[in-house]
């Protein structure tokens, strides 16, 4: 899946995908640093930098995780990212 990302509240870094994934039946989560999410009211998918402050939410789905830097992150502004699902 390729999206164009954008920096959202200083905290994530989100892209819309269309369609929007089907989540029904999927836990909520509390989200932390290194958390790749699905924000189910919006429809968007978020990397979290800085989750703090943030809590458990039946809305935010957890997909997994990322390890990349802040100058990795910040890198996603305005460009298309390409995700891959990795066992």
């Amino acid at each position: 899946m390729t999206l164009r990302f954008e920096e959202f509240a200083g905290r994530e870094k989100i892209a819309y995908p269309e369609p929007g994934l089907t989540v029904e039946g999927s836990p909520g989560s509390d989200p932390e640093d290194g958390d790749l999410i699905y924000f189910t009211p919006w429809g968007n998918l978020g990397f979290y930098y800085d989750a703090s402050g943030i809590d458990y939410s039946d809305a935010t789905i957890h997909l997994g995780t990322y390890d990349a830097t802040a100058d990795q992150l910040a890198a996603f502004d305005g460009v298309d990212v390409t995700l891959q699902i990795i066992n």
